[in-house]
């Protein structure tokens, strides 16, 4: 009996297949593995960070490119920030040896003339007495940036799928180098410096209160699941964040352009009023987005250079040298 043409035209499959896949397999399993156990096992910074890095590279040479991997990608590089943000804080005291408490309240003093403007702000509203509607309003509004900059991506994803790569790359991009900034320059925000006599003392933090009022008993949970590193201040990635959703929601269209826009001017008077950022935090977040939007095409070469070896090693783990033969 004859063979079909395409049972003759059948090959072995790639000799490196399972290795290229065991090795990306257990990249992507240290991904979460090692960030968890850091603590327990003492496990140095050094190593937690590179098994932060691999987790994306593994998934993209695991998995083959369809939208669904794109969130994957995503969901693991923001996994990443969010252990890489809080991991000098392992160490609380070597961090606080660092920390830095003063050049901000300078900056802000200047700007506001002598006087912090958080202060001016909360002393403009304080006739409204606490547990006031608009202090409940812009704690719910900095509470929702947990969600704000990623229901954007879902949303561009949904609407304008060809857009949705560039525009995560971007927001990834945003909250990698603040986070770069944040182990390099630590820094206490504004609430932080007056609980401990650095700034004016009638400086409140005004999302504790409402949060305690709140949540209850929750309330102290909640924060430590949000985040343990106090000092993560400058810049601002809450309003970076959410300026860059506007920015990539204004090239999705005019509506939601508007409604980001909207978010990010609320969000920033919240961050300064409540207590949490001081201006120049929100400056410098705003001067992160402008860095990371003009400087894409100088990263250009160094990401196509990397797409392109994660490709041909997505090529062997998925044996699509193989396949394109059979198909032959």
């Amino acid at each position: 009996m004859l063979q079909s043409p395409l049972k003759r035209a059948a090959r072995p499959r790639s000799k490196w297949a399972p290795v290229v896949r065991g090795v990306a397999s257990a990249a992507l399993a240290a991904a979460f593995a090692v960030p968890l156990a850091r603590k327990r096992l003492n496990i140095p910074p050094a190593v937690t960070t590179a098994a932060l890095v691999g987790g994306p590279l593994a998934l993209a040479v695991l998995a083959p490119r369809t939208k669904t991997r794109d969130v994957g990608l995503y969901a693991l590089q923001m996994w990443g920030f969010l252990n890489a943000k809080d991991m000098p804080h392992d160490d609380p005291e070597a961090l606080r040896r660092r920390l830095r408490v003063t050049y901000p309240i300078r900056a802000d003093l200047a700007i506001g003339r002598g006087e912090l403007p958080n202060v001016r702000l909360q002393r403009a509203l304080e006739g409204l007495g606490r547990g006031n509607p608009v202090d409940r309003v812009l704690s719910w509004v900095h509470w929702a940036w947990f969600f704000e900059p990623h229901s954007s991506l879902l949303w561009i994803l949904a609407k304008h799928p060809e857009r949705f790569p560039r525009s995560a790359r971007q927001m990834a991009g945003v909250f990698d180098l603040g986070c770069a900034v944040y182990a390099a320059v630590p820094t206490a925000p504004p609430w932080w410096a007056a609980e401990n006599g650095y700034a004016d003392e009638r400086l409140r933090r005004i999302m504790q209160e409402v949060g305690e009022e709140e949540w209850g008993a929750a309330w102290e949970h909640l924060y430590d699941f949000l985040g343990s590193n106090p000092w993560a201040a400058m810049p601002s990635l809450h309003f970076a964040a959410s300026m860059m959703a506007a920015i990539l929601l204004s090239e999705a269209g005019p509506v939601e352009g508007a409604l980001g826009w909207a978010y990010a001017g609320t969000l920033g008077f919240a961050l300064v009023y409540l207590g949490e950022h001081y201006v120049i935090d929100l400056i410098a977040g705003a001067a992160l987005v402008a860095a990371v939007r003009w400087g894409e095409h100088l990263a250009e070469p160094l990401a196509d250079a990397v797409s392109g070896a994660l490709q041909r090693l997505e090529a062997i783990a998925n044996d699509q040298g193989g396949m394109r033969r059979l198909e032959a």
